[in-house]
């Protein structure tokens, strides 16, 4: 081989490398950029919400500022639970009660023990089901109980979290309300319930159903012997078990502008019934023309219109 047949050679060779490596540079540039994208994309979900009715892009900052209300069609958002709290709550006068009671699968359902190949998100067990929601939401159950004060007046107040499954209830939900009750019949507070649920949880089958009875005769000593005034908050949506008991059980039942309210969905009616029936009839408004509620209040107008009842109830009393 002759010298410049020898540079030729190395030129080549060298050529082939400096491609290679740079084939390999803008690979690992790609990965890289994509990986950055999928980041970007995960901060954009935390920053940004689209309104479910007018699909409108909303800053997440601004939406909280706003009490979840579309500032473009004023459509109310989903709220969830620790959000609610803060809007009739004085700040630093939260005291939470039962953070740590946590739910167990009594009746096995999908246990473990099932051996299944494929599992999709509904055969999943339930005990899966409710570590995947604990970790999702930070919350134990579907609902967050405590005593806190209203413009300086003491009460009681539970709220639903519709995002832990559905805001179904439960043994624990059925509890912590029951608890609640009775901590305010004895301690002669008010008590107020802002309900979202989806009725009461499939997986617990009767032990579930049995809350219904069990809330219902707390509230029985809290309002009729102990005369004690109870509010019921209804908002987006509340249906089932739910709707059946302690969200009818009112002395004054106050409901969301736009709220979805029912007890059997419109598919269920339809089917039961065998014909149509009309658009949005368990919608607030509608229900609220056949005398449903006592009220419409806006999440704004919420706190000072409680603070005028309790005043008009002749709270606190001394």
């Amino acid at each position: 081989m002759s010298i410049k047949e020898w540079f030729e050679d190395r030129r080549k060779i060298t050529g082939l490398i400096k491609n290679s490596v740079e084939s390999d540079s803008k690979d690992a540039n790609e990965t890289e950029k994509n990986k950055n994208l999928s980041i970007d994309y995960a901060k954009i979900n935390r920053l940004w919400a689209q309104c479910d009715n007018c699909e409108s892009l909303l800053y997440i900052r601004f939406l909280r500022e706003n009490q979840s209300v579309c500032k473009e069609c004023g459509y109310y958002l989903q709220m969830n639970s620790s959000d609610r709290i803060e809007l009739p709550i004085d700040r630093d006068t939260w005291h939470p009660m039962d953070e740590d009671m946590y739910t167990l699968d009594v009746l096995q359902f999908h246990s473990e023990n099932e051996i299944e190949e494929h599992l999709d998100s509904e055969d999943e067990s339930y005990k899966d089901h409710i570590t995947f929601y604990q970790i999702e939401t930070g919350l134990t159950d579907a609902i967050q109980t405590g005593i806190g004060q209203l413009n300086d007046i003491p009460i009681a107040l539970g709220v639903m979290d519709f995002k832990f499954m559905g805001g179904s209830m439960g043994s624990v939900v059925g509890e912590k309300i029951t608890r609640l009750i009775e901590r305010a019949t004895a301690e002669s507070l008010p008590v107020i319930m802002v309900c979202a649920s989806g009725g009461a949880r499939m997986q617990e089958g009767s032990f579930s159903l049995m809350q219904m009875a069990k809330i219902a005769s707390a509230l029985y000593i809290h309002q009729k012997d102990k005369k004690l005034l109870y509010i019921s908050i209804l908002t987006s949506p509340t249906t089932g078990g739910v709707t059946a008991s302690f969200g009818m059980l009112g002395d004054i039942i106050i409901a969301e502008p736009k709220a979805y309210i029912a007890f059997a969905g419109k598919r269920v009616i339809e089917q039961t019934l065998g014909q149509k029936v009309i658009e949005d009839f368990q919608v607030t408004e509608h229900l609220f023309g056949h005398g449903l509620f006592d009220l419409i209040v806006s999440r704004n107008l919420l706190k000072g219109v409680l603070s005028e009842l309790f005043r008009l109830y002749g709270l606190p009393r001394k």
